[in-house]
């Protein structure tokens, strides 16, 4: 077995300084053995952590459609931000990817894919991510599981780390897998443990990274 985070983002997100070095020990730290690296609108930090890292890495990416934010899991190409979410869907299961729907009811800033794209779009939907550790409130979390268990979809947890000190909050305890087929099996009987990310640390990340995504207009 081992921990498994399903949402991180690196230095080549829009809104994210963590270096590949410093996400790497840090999860050595604290013990999670596989991560998928889900940067806004790109697959470059994923690809080059694959390289480097001593443990497994899911090529993800966190594609803001024009709908709201759509993860692709196995990927093998960038997919361009701001294409419909059917699209989207689309050009992930094209590359053998999975599709997951993150944070379906966050709010403060968080860009959840809309209610009346996503109903539409249940049949392309493959995993709900049910535990983000930078949403605020039991609730958010309940009803992301409600939604996934009434639909039968798999269920995702993780940090949406923006720092490495994020990392290791939350993380699906699963068996090792090989490509997505496997992965899915594993994330069906995986086990989700998890904290919410202190308020204080998200404020500190925000803090650190304004200048980046006033450059990069996520805010």
């Amino acid at each position: 077995m081992m921990k498994v985070d399903l949402h991180l983002h690196t230095c080549y997100s829009c809104d994210s300084k963590s270096s590949l070095d410093a996400i790497i020990k840090r999860c050595q730290r604290v013990g999670i053995g596989c991560v998928a690296v889900t940067d806004h609108n790109t697959i470059e930090g994923a690809l080059k952590m694959r390289e480097i890292a001593p443990f497994p890495v899911i090529v993800g990416e966190e594609v803001m459609s024009s709908a709201g934010e759509i993860i692709g899991y196995f990927l093998k190409e960038p997919i361009p931000e701001g294409l419909p979410p059917d699209e989207v869907m689309a050009r992930i299961k094209a590359q053998g990817g999975l599709v997951c729907l993150p944070h379906p009811f966050a709010g403060l800033g968080r860009h959840p894919l809309k209610a009346e794209y996503r109903d539409g779009l249940l049949l392309k939907i493959d995993i709900i991510e049910v535990f983000n550790a930078r949403s605020l409130g039991e609730n958010l979390s309940q009803e992301a599981r409600e939604l996934a268990e009434k639909h039968g979809f798999l269920q995702s947890a993780g940090s949406d780390a923006h720092a490495p000190r994020e990392i290791g909050n939350t993380y699906v305890e699963m068996e090792a897998f090989d490509g997505p087929e496997e992965f899915k099996r594993a994330l069906a009987i995986g086990k989700i443990f998890g904290k919410r990310n202190r308020l204080r640390n998200r404020l500190l990340t925000m803090v650190e990274t304004l200048p980046k995504r006033m450059r990069n207009s996520y805010v």
